[in-house]
């Protein structure tokens, strides 16, 4: 399968999860050609003030690589500064948000796949 980049689906994500400003998710990838294995599959583009409010993942999990820019992501509670090269991951269960507080957009290639240990 190929994917053209004219062909990914941009969507722009107003007060995601209960954040603040508008997150855009450019889905590379679409649930259904996971054959099951997860749901989301983005790159995450987190403009200056804008973040994706705190939320817990149940029977999957998340993941977040930093490309560009220094997003901060609050994991269980604890606040912690990224860096390009950085990546988090939201284990089954926790609880995680991210914002950014730089002036700088923040850029973030993220995946929320099944936890297949579940089932």
């Amino acid at each position: 399968m190929i994917r053209k980049c004219e062909e990914i689906v941009v969507r722009d994500s107003e007060n995601a999860r209960g954040g603040n400003g508008t997150v855009h998710f450019y889905d590379w990838m679409k649930s259904e050609d996971a054959e099951g294995h997860g749901r989301l599959f983005s790159k995450l583009v987190v403009p200056s003030g804008a973040s994706i409010g705190e939320h817990q993942h149940d029977g999957e999990f998340e993941v977040f690589y930093v490309i560009e820019g220094n997003p901060t992501v609050i994991d269980n509670g604890e606040a912690v500064d990224l860096k390009p090269g950085d990546m988090h991951l939201c284990p089954n269960g926790s609880k995680h948000s991210i914002e950014n507080r730089t002036d700088k957009d923040a850029t973030v290639i993220a995946l929320i796949m099944n936890d297949l240990a579940e089932g």
